[in-house]
């Protein structure tokens, strides 16, 4: 091209890198607001999620209209964003088709000047056109990689973003020393902590469950509740010790077996209802698990009873019978220490007395904690802990605790609740 026309040529082989630039200033602004995008179709598609699974406590406390101005609110905040990136990949595909147009135009007309003035002849420009048309192909097909790469990219990022999570704290446990204590239980494995009815300790707080025993533990905020559970069952860093061993010394696998933490956030998943429950337990157990969260009446209700099916996160019961399947649930794993959150929130005072009788029966001998402000529960606890600020300031029985201006006034205002 430079030996037939030194200036077309320039023209040609400086025009294309010259587009492919400009395009290039087109990528970081699509490639920021698709990303944006991104985030603001997450986050609304969460908030759907949550509408329809509480849906029924929506309609129960009227507060639909809320969420649907919410909703309303976000998806027109998601319009808006789809509308930037629409507007920046109109520019790109408008840029697909001007700038070669541009270019091949700007070739053509200055070769046909040429022909005219003599200085190139109708083959040469035919060349030249030729040449502009080949070198302009790919920077259409770079142009629209370019977009899709950018969607990719996005895409990518958000990926490896969640496969780059860590732990908030190290997972790999130490072996722990051989435990030199009494030992009730098996020891399965040499260096193993002994198994038998072991104290669970939160130094941090002051909180000490005895073993086989059943603790009720009031809390004066949702925040310390929040706060003690997670640490117990070593959901946050934490130095609470089952028995002598910190649990940061146990393995997680074995913290799991040992410890289980049900609360009001776990999900009931699709599926036989049976399976869902039963776990590895057997069929008798499960009646008696049945039995002592007081969910007979949900079993008997369905139309299969226990071999009925179970509904994605459980939609086709009610939050006080989800909360109950739930319990039994947590009853058939019979973990060593059983840490329940607020299990009878959503129901009413009788069936809360029949399930604190049976949860109290059925883990007799067994360690459990129940994070409770209910005056029905708190009265069949062997122990009674008062947390006030993250700390245990009180404890005793629920009728010794009474006595305390604090304790008395969170359960005066569960009871007026």
């Amino acid at each position: 091209m430079l030996h037939t026309s030194w200036q077309l040529g320039l023209v040609v082989l400086l025009g294309v890198p010259l587009m492919v630039g400009t395009v290039s200033l087109l990528i970081r602004p699509l490639h920021r607001r698709q990303q944006r995008l991104r985030e603001q179709q997450a986050e609304l598609t969460g908030r759907a999620v949550d509408i329809v699974s509480g849906l029924r406590v929506l309609r129960g406390i009227g507060g639909e209209d809320v969420f649907a101005d919410r909703y309303r609110a976000d998806s027109q905040r998601v319009r808006a964003a789809g509308v930037a990136v629409a507007r920046v990949e109109a520019l790109l595909e408008g840029a697909k088709v001007l700038l070669p147009g541009l270019l091949t135009t700007v070739v053509v007309w200055l070769g046909a000047h040429y022909v005219a003035s003599g200085r190139m002849g109708p083959g040469q420009l035919v060349a030249f056109y030729g040449y502009a048309v080949f070198l302009v192909d790919p920077l259409r097909r770079l142009t629209t990689a370019a977009g899709r790469l950018t969607q990719g990219h996005v895409a990518a990022r958000r990926i490896t973003a969640f496969l780059a999570l860590r732990p908030e704290f190290a997972l790999e446990a130490a072996a722990p020393a051989p435990y030199e204590g009494p030992c009730e239980g098996p020891v399965p494995y040499e260096g193993r902590p002994c198994e038998g009815p072991v104290p669970l300790a939160d130094p941090a707080s002051g909180l000490i469950v005895a073993p086989g025993r059943f603790t009720a533990v009031a809390c004066a905020s949702p925040a310390d509740t929040a706060t003690l559970a997670a640490r117990l069952g070593r959901y946050t860093d934490s130095t609470v010790t089952l028995g002598d061993t910190p649990l940061g010394d146990l393995p997680p696998d074995e913290i799991r077996r040992r410890i289980l933490v049900a609360d009001n956030d776990d999900r009931l998943f699709a599926g036989p209802l049976r399976e869902e429950l039963r776990g590895r337990g057997r069929d008798a157990e499960l009646e008696r698990a049945v039995d002592a969260a007081c969910a007979r009446d949900i079993a008997e209700a369905l139309p299969d009873g226990l071999d009925d099916l179970v509904a994605e996160s459980g939609r086709n019961f009610s939050g006080g019978q989800q909360q109950r399947l739930r319990l039994v649930r947590a009853l058939m794993a019979d973990p060593e220490v059983l840490i329940l959150v607020e299990p009878t929130s959503a129901v009413d005072a009788h069936t809360e007395a029949r399930i604190a009788r049976g949860v109290s029966d059925l883990r007799a001998g067994r360690t459990t904690l129940v994070f409770t402000t209910s005056p029905v529960v708190l009265d069949r606890a062997d122990h009674v802990v008062y947390v006030q600020s993250a700390k245990a300031v009180a404890q005793g029985s629920h009728g010794d605790l009474l006595t305390d201006v604090r304790y008395r006034s969170v359960v005066a205002r569960e009871e007026s609740a």
